[in-house]
């Protein structure tokens, strides 16, 4: 999956082309930009990290690594027609008619028989004790 700006620099390691490519020249490139590097004291913890970088190189490409660019590929949209092997037999499962019937078939049945379908009551008279 492409990283945000990963585009950008992957126009410019293909413009390099095997120079870029290849992980032993990584790695001596930054072995090379260490070493001056590590003369100054303010620069030594730079110095580490190019240094640590440069023998994550050098092992990815002893252990045959290289870098292919990531590319966005076109999506192929799959026929309708070449999708389907053969259409269903059996009708879907379907619920009983009573249970199928519309809400509002079920709302006037309740009025009819003198449910109400507001607020219920609550049985149990709630009081409010502080103490």
């Amino acid at each position: 999956m492409e990283r945000c700006g990963q585009k950008y620099m992957t126009k410019v390691v293909k413009l390099f082309g095997p120079l870029s490519r290849n992980y032993y020249v990584r790695a001596f490139l930054h072995l090379g930009l260490s070493v001056p590097a590590g003369f100054l004291l303010a620069t030594i913890l730079g110095t580490a990290c190019l240094a640590i970088a440069s023998g994550i190189y050098l092992l990815a490409a002893t252990r045959g690594e290289q870098w292919t660019p990531i590319e966005s590929k076109p999506k192929e949209r799959p026929q309708v027609g070449g999708t389907i092997k053969q259409p269903p037999s059996n009708p879907p499962p379907r619920p009983p008619a009573e249970a199928r019937k519309k809400p509002s078939e079920e709302q006037d049945e309740a009025a009819g028989a003198g449910v109400s379908s507001g607020p219920q009551e609550n049985p149990i008279p709630v009081t409010d004790e502080v103490v």
